[in-house]
């Protein structure tokens, strides 16, 4: 692949509730500028290789159908979620080319001609690319892996950023289900913060400004509340992988904070050498 563009960072983003692609809210209004200043900043990205905690598999699996749809991989919701679509193109090469480098870092991984994207994919890229027209490749990872192992597999990813692809992780910096209706019983985007969840997003932000990897990596262990706010941690380990693709010699930027329902946190963040340029572009 071309190696033209310069290096775009890597980007965790928490994707929230579906609902979100009906009621945006900050993190919606986030995405759009995200997409204009990452275009404006390194130019129209050639492809995202997207992480999701959606996509979950026994074994890395690249989903390298020539096109995409998106999947409503949930349920309970008003029926104009389910109109939206996001129909965007695949990107075949680009998985044969991942599939290539993670064999080199001695991680198999299967690649099948198979499509669609699942919500915690559609969701943000409906905001940061609304046109549709930037190919999706779809890296389905395994969730009982660690997030050094997941460190690892962004790394082996990180070659790709010289080559004009995205890597996106996505899924949520909070995420325990269970606390989002403990407010009168009914969970409100306007809820206040419980103060769990503030003192997590707080020490995943400090740890990653020290560029504390151990602590990091070892966050169950370390991180207040961790498993209160994760009770499976399927929702944070994709930061890992956005992380391990920028590398450990940048500290991660926090680019965007915000909480919805009370626990369900909504933070972004940005990784590698380039992270400071996006961040300056979004004139933070």
């Amino acid at each position: 692949m071309s190696t033209e563009t310069t290096p775009l960072p890597p980007l965790f983003v928490s994707h929230g509730s579906p609902m979100t692609a009906l009621e945006p809210g900050a993190a919606g209004a986030f995405w759009q500028r995200l997409g204009q200043a990452l275009v404006a900043s390194f130019g129209r990205p050639k492809a995202v290789l997207a992480v999701s905690a959606h996509s979950l598999t026994r074994e890395p699996v690249l989903l390298a159908a020539p096109r995409h749809e998106a999947i409503y991989d949930f349920g309970g919701f008003p029926d104009a979620l389910y109109r939206l679509r996001y129909d965007a193109p695949g990107a075949p090469a680009l998985a044969e080319r991942a599939q290539a480098l993670l064999a080199q870092a001695g991680i198999a991984a299967h690649r099948l001609p198979e499509g669609g994207l699942d919500h915690g994919i559609w969701t943000p890229l409906r905001s940061i690319f609304p046109q549709a027209d930037v190919p999706v490749l779809p890296l389905a990872y395994v969730p009982s892996q660690s997030p050094a192992q997941q460190f690892a597999l962004g790394q082996a990813l990180a070659p790709l950023a010289a080559e004009g692809v995205w890597v996106l992780g996505t899924g949520s910096i909070t995420h325990n289900l269970r606390l989002l209706g403990r407010f009168n019983g009914t969970p409100r985007g306007d809820d206040a913060e419980i103060p769990e969840s503030a003192a997590f997003r707080t020490w995943m932000q400090s740890r990653a400004s020290a560029r504390d990897w151990p602590a990091l990596l070892d966050y169950r262990a370390q991180a207040p509340h961790a498993a209160l706010m994760h009770p499976t941690d399927e929702h944070l380990l994709p930061w890992y992988v956005a992380a391990g693709a920028g590398g450990p010699e940048a500290a991660p930027l926090r680019l965007h904070d915000s909480v919805t329902f009370g626990a369900l946190g909504m933070d972004a963040y940005a990784f590698g050498p380039q992270a400071a340029r996006l961040a300056q572009a979004l004139d933070l």
